[in-house]
């Protein structure tokens, strides 16, 4: 196992956002009887989150209620109504679907559209609180090297630690990742600005039952969820690009735009449209949005260092469900090193074991959120080069019922059913 019995098994966490501190705390639930030292190393000044919406899915809610966290994530969410997203004419705001979320918004274990950096406020509260992990600031991995049984990490301030099990979850330009795989980002067609409206400056005139709707257009749409017990608006439009036309612009949530470029890009919306980007910061957010070809292997090192959330798998944002995977990998690691530790197995064993549960589903949620937003501009196949008004009924047919499989699963009995197979 790499330490002496009467010796903590040390974990370092790299990178201290939303996927690091849940794994902190996922790791410290299911391993608490097991004798281990968690540290979580951030590379900047302090614990902090830019001011955007995330959407948390029921299956990654369950994951949050399941270590205790439900109740704090609950007084933070915002309410859609029973609506996952009510999809809407761009020219009109007359209804193409509206797909029901899988649970009740009264429910205790409901969806969960939240402000990121109130989300990583009930972490960090919550490792502090309990005790979870020691955690360090201005730490920028450079790189990690094997040690003997330990890997000694390398920071950029010229300090170094060691830890018997690496986390790598340092976000969508990783630099652990990028120790071990290349870095493959090609640009996916299109930019989004982002941005947050206080839902006082729209509730009197605003025409919809619910908060969460997403207004489709030819190459372009434009969301809006609700965050902060509804407070606030969380904006999101998506305009589709020549890459000869961006203009420099960063894959980079600092990056910003101009409203009045925004206002021309969505100037042949509906009113509604046109009234919230009227109510936006003068400098939205900009950025554009980068792809990436699936990573075959997180495992490396003998089961020494392992990658999770953006580091693994970052995703395109068109299902809201990579911060949801994220949880998904947190949880599934906990479990895998709680019955390594307890059964006194090998790490390289249980690291797969990881891998082989959370591989596949993360891939397939990459895949399917890259065919979402082909599906909401109408490039999929089948809808390029078809009228609008003839688009609807298909772009329906494909969105009614395409995000079961990530709400229904049962992350639990996919762990279980992979560990029974492991041990024929």
């Amino acid at each position: 196992m790499g330490s002496a019995d009467h010796q903590p098994f040390r974990i370092a966490i790299i990178g201290g956002g939303i996927g690091g501190l849940f794994c902190a705390l996922s790791l410290h639930h299911h391993c608490k009887n097991d004798n281990i030292a968690i540290h979580v190393y951030e590379q900047a000044s302090q614990y902090s989150e830019i001011g955007a919406g995330v959407g948390i899915g029921v299956n990654a809610a369950k994951l949050l209620h399941r270590i205790g966290l439900g109740d704090a994530m609950n007084n933070i969410a915002g309410d859609r109504k029973g609506v996952w997203i009510s999809f809407r004419r761009y020219d009109n705001g007359g209804d193409i679907v509206t797909v029901p979320s899988p649970s009740n918004d009264q429910q205790k274990i409901r969806q969960l559209p939240v402000h990121r950096a109130e989300f990583l406020e009930v972490l960090l509260n919550a490792v502090k609180e309990r005790g979870a992990a020691t955690l360090h600031t201005k730490k920028i991995c450079k790189e990690v090297k094997e040690d003997g049984k330990l890997s000694r990490i390398h920071f950029k301030d010229g300090t170094n630690a060691t830890a018997d099990l690496v986390v790598g979850c340092d976000g969508i330009h990783s630099n652990l990742r990028a120790q071990y795989a290349p870095e493959n980002p090609t640009y996916s067609g299109r930019i989004a600005y982002r941005g947050l409206v206080p839902t006082s400056k729209v509730e009197a005139w605003w025409p919809f039952q619910t908060y969460s709707v997403s207004w489709l257009c030819k190459d372009k749409h434009f969301f809006v969820f609700p965050i902060s017990q509804n407070r606030t608006l969380n904006i999101v439009a998506f305009v589709s690009t020549p890459e000869e036309k961006l203009g420099g612009l960063r894959e980079s949530w600092t990056s910003t735009g101009e409203r009045g470029q925004l206002a021309t890009d969505f100037e042949d919306f509906e009113e509604t449209v046109r009234r919230v980007i009227g109510c936006m910061d003068e400098k939205p957010s900009k950025w554009i949005l980068n792809d990436r070809e699936p990573l075959e292997q997180w495992v490396w090192v003998s089961g020494k260092v392992v990658l999770m959330g953006d580091a693994a798998h970052a995703m395109l944002p068109h299902q809201g469900a990579g911060a949801g995977q994220a949880i998904e990998d947190g949880y599934i690691l906990g479990r895998a090193l709680h019955d390594c530790l307890s059964s006194r197995g090998s790490v390289q064993k249980w690291a797969n074991l990881y891998q082989d549960v959370r591989l596949p589903r993360a891939q397939k949620a990459q895949r399917t959120a890259r065919e979402a937003g082909d599906v909401y501009e109408m490039q999929a196949e089948g809808l390029k080069g078809v009228d609008y008004d003839d688009c609807l009924p298909l772009v329906r047919d494909r969105l009614k019922d395409r995000m079961k499989w990530v709400w229904s699963e049962e992350i639990d009995e996919a762990y279980e059913s992979e560990k029974a197979k492991m041990a024929q």
